[in-house]
């Protein structure tokens, strides 16, 4: 897909302020909408870097009560050692194959590792504090 093509497919409106200054959600898919989708994602991606150079890993989360994305991982991976500490993007969305329509959500801040807990096999958890949240909806196709 070109990219002229692919900017057309998108709705994008100036942002609106957010809580902490920053651009916030776009008219009509506020950060509580947003959120809201959100929790029905079951896979989302989470965008970090190793050694200077962008990744991005395909993972299963929730949300805590206070928007923040919840991961697991297993202690000591090459995820927690990256991001322990640094500011981290998360995405999810959901998107109609036929025309392209639907919605994306991400969500900016940063990543906490915690745990794991004393018990074996026990997995840690990587939080990542809301800082900005941006939602956005995906417009039908135009080809």
């Amino acid at each position: 897909m070109n990219a002229d093509r692919e900017a057309a497919s998108v709705q994008v409106e100036p942002p609106l302020p957010s809580r902490s200054g920053g651009a916030g959600p776009l008219p009509g898919l506020d950060e509580t909408r947003a959120l809201e989708l959100l929790r029905r994602a079951g896979v989302g991606r989470v965008v970090y870097t190793v050694g200077a150079l962008p990744a991005v890993l395909p993972v299963r989360f929730r949300l805590d009560p206070f928007g923040g994305v919840l991961l697991s991982t297993v202690p000591g991976s090459e995820l927690a050692r990256a991001v322990d500490g640094a500011v981290i993007a998360f995405e999810a969305d959901e998107v109609d194959g036929a025309d392209g329509t639907g919605w994306c959500v991400t969500v900016l801040g940063r990543a906490e590792v915690r745990g794991p807990s004393p018990e074996p096999g026990a997995r840690a958890e990587i939080r990542i504090a809301p800082e900005l949240v941006v939602g956005r909806h995906l417009a039908p196709d135009a080809a």
